[in-house]
């Protein structure tokens, strides 16, 4: 028979054990909690928030070059392209035409040649038609080689064009490719800025928060968060003159216009995109890219820097502005920060070139 009593009650050791079971819970809940997550993350300054946004810029402007590279590569193996089809395209109605004359001579062969040529010639009613009309098929010969050889030629032109339009197709392929490599990485990185400053209160965002990447619209007057770098001192102001003025008459037209990377205007620009369209204006082809511009004129040295000049900045000759006396550039800075004006100072000098 079962026992019906009690267990009897242990006021001290309930207790205790009831302690040692909530320091256990208590540890096993601690023992669940991922490393880590013990203290948050240091906050970021402001001025640390805003360096990280200025570097994400320059590594999508790098892309962003890159890009303008690729794409006026692409622009070039298209119009190429296009080029080679219209003249494979006219190479091959030639070739057809060749073609349907030879079939046509042929046929008239075939249908005069059943009879040997002295069996014809005892049965003309006159022997010297028939001699004569032998020269002339003689003669007839001679051009149908001719005409066969031609044929021949143009197959074999027409031939090389495809393949040569095939090899350019497949060029302009990778080229696509690249372009595309390089819009994501543009995009990430403006994403990254973007997102980055959004972390920051708004009093503490810089006016050219970066929200505008795509030139829909802009604010004229703001001017590009600049990175203090000392450098010589600036040359002289020396008035613009001749195509030099034009250009920077056209930089100063393009002020307030926004920043849209991959742009050569007139509604928005990247910053070669803006020293190319200026000097343009002025009667002057420069190239597209900053890696390419920078040897498109007599190098000059930033002591004797004049108006119209194109300022490179970075190591990587990632940026470039135009000059226009005082110390000053104009240039396009960055999605969200419309062309403006700046110190030449305001970033690590690279190298300065006056177009031809």
């Amino acid at each position: 028979m079962a026992s019906h009593r009690k267990p009897k009650h242990h006021p001290l050791l309930s207790g205790t054990a009831r302690t040692a079971a909530g320091l256990a819970l208590a540890g096993a809940a601690t023992a669940t909690v991922p490393a880590g997550t013990g203290h948050a993350a240091p906050q970021r300054t402001p001025d640390e928030v805003k360096a990280q946004v200025a570097r994400y810029y320059r590594q999508a402007e790098v892309a962003t070059e890159r890009y303008n590279g690729a794409k006026e590569r692409t622009d070039r193996a298209r119009a190429v392209l296009d080029g080679l089809q219209d003249e494979a395209a006219r190479r091959t109605e030639r070739l057809n035409a060749a073609r349907d004359a030879l079939g046509s001579y042929a046929t008239a062969q075939y249908r005069a040649g059943g009879i040997p040529s002295s069996v014809r010639l005892l049965l003309s009613s006159s022997p010297r038609h028939f001699l004569d009309r032998a020269s002339m098929a003689e003669r007839t010969g001679a051009r149908e080689a001719t005409e066969v050889a031609r044929v021949r030629e143009e197959l074999r032109q027409v031939r090389q064009v495809r393949t040569t339009a095939e090899g350019k197709l497949r060029e302009l392929e990778t080229e696509r490719n690249t372009l595309a490599r390089h819009r994501r990485t543009i995009e990430a990185k403006l994403a990254a800025a973007r997102d980055l400053l959004r972390t920051l209160p708004p009093a503490a965002r810089p006016a050219d928060d970066g929200q505008d990447v795509t030139g829909a619209g802009h604010a004229a007057g703001r001017s590009a968060p600049t990175e203090a770098a000392p450098q010589p001192a600036a040359a002289a102001h020396v008035p613009a003159t001749g195509r030099a003025a034009q250009a920077v008459a056209f930089a100063y037209g393009a002020l307030g216009k926004p920043y849209v990377w991959g742009a050569t205007g007139p509604s928005g620009y990247d910053c070669s995109g803006l020293t190319q369209a200026a000097w343009r204006a002025a009667g002057v082809s420069l190239p597209r890219t900053t890696y390419t511009q920078i040897n498109s004129g007599h190098r000059v040295t930033r002591s004797r820097l004049a108006p119209g000049d194109l300022v490179f900045f970075y190591s990587g000759v990632s940026h470039v502005g135009l000059y226009i006396g005082d110390g000053k550039m104009i240039h396009a800075p960055h999605p969200g920060a419309p062309v403006s004006i700046a110190p030449v100072d305001s970033m690590p000098f690279a190298g300065a070139v006056r177009p031809a």
